[in-house]
């Protein structure tokens, strides 16, 4: 049975972190219309599989429809100021990654953008170790001999990020600072090009969730290092974890979530967090999660907007460390 939102004025208080209510009229239910739900990125990254993974379920569950809309450029700005444009009454939603999110935060890239202030999160999508890869030209077999390999060459080595302030660039950036290496930071616009180019052997190292990444591996286009966890990932039990190479407490995890413009309604907000959770204890859900590398961890609204905070304070302490700047 579908489930249909009448609303009426919204008054008290505002869901989770919501800020002042919404007024809207009283025969208005939700979904009255497609739902978009906006990647601000490239089809082929880890946001877009995301979104993907539970844009016709969700849709379904809440009684309509779901569709997925691209907006990359400018370092995501495009994508979430187009959400931030619409009418923030649920129909118009941001696929966001912790890159986004926090990372560029730290950075200074989404312009007058504070995702913490002008978001709500409706809650988590994935949550999944970062996949360390190389071009199979470069000799080594393993994160420890890379990170030798590369003490060999400073500087030598090219690393690629989906754009600076992405989670790419911070956790290469962190894991120089870790490791004591230095290698060349190459950005790119988005998660295809830059895998296109290390294909290509353009460019010698990359980091992302696995998904995009670990049929390439699979093939033997990629080679694959470590995951960035303390354990080995449950879906790629021969790749050994960051703590077996010697690196402890990365912290690297890559995360993607469901969020609304700050103004949405709180009936429509709690809707949408319910559904969301419902849709992703499906098993068939968690499974083709699984099955592309990454792992389905749902939260509430409340954990998901903690964790922001911690992260984004966090990446703020290595882009002093490693002196990053937006320009």
């Amino acid at each position: 049975m579908t489930q249909k939102l009448s609303r009426r004025t919204v008054t008290g208080a505002a869901f989770g972190l919501l800020g002042a209510p919404a007024v809207v009229s009283a025969q208005d239910t939700f979904p009255n219309r497609p739902i978009t739900l906006v990647v601000p990125s490239p089809a082929g990254g880890g946001t877009d599989f995301s979104a993907r993974l539970i844009a016709d379920q969700l849709g379904r569950a809440l009684g309509g429809s779901m569709v997925v809309e691209n907006r990359p450029g400018g370092n995501d700005v495009v994508g979430l100021t187009s959400v931030l444009q619409a009418r923030p009454d649920g129909h118009t939603l941001l696929c966001g990654y912790c890159g986004t999110m926090t990372g560029r935060v730290a950075v200074g890239t989404l312009g007058g953008i504070v995702p913490a202030r002008d978001f709500i999160p409706i809650g988590q999508i994935t949550d999944t170790p970062q996949l360390f890869v190389t071009h199979p030209s470069v000799p080594v077999n393993s994160m420890r001999e890379f990170i030798a390999y590369a003490k060999q060459k400073p500087g030598d080595l090219t690393y690629a990020s989906a754009g600076v302030g992405s989670m790419h660039h911070l956790g290469a950036e962190l894991l120089k600072l870790r490791a004591g290496i230095d290698m060349l930071h190459v950005p790119y616009r988005g998660t295809g090009e830059t895998i296109r180019d290390l294909i290509a052997g353009r460019v010698l190292f990359y980091m992302n969730s696995p998904p995009p990444l670990t049929p390439l591996v699979a093939d033997g286009k990629l080679r694959a290092l470590c995951v960035s966890s303390n354990e080995r990932h449950p879906g790629m039990p021969n790749v050994p974890s960051a703590k077996e190479e010697g690196l402890a407490d990365l912290d690297l995890n890559v995360w993607f979530g469901l969020f609304a413009p700050r103004a949405t309604p709180e009936p429509v907000a709690r809707l949408l967090a319910q559904k969301l959770n419902e849709v992703l204890a499906d098993p068939a859900i968690r499974k083709r999660a699984f099955d592309a590398g990454a792992l389905v961890v749902p939260s509430t609204p409340e954990a998901l907007a903690a964790r922001m905070e911690r992260e984004t304070a966090a990446w703020a302490d290595v882009v002093r460390a490693a002196k990053i700047s937006a320009g």
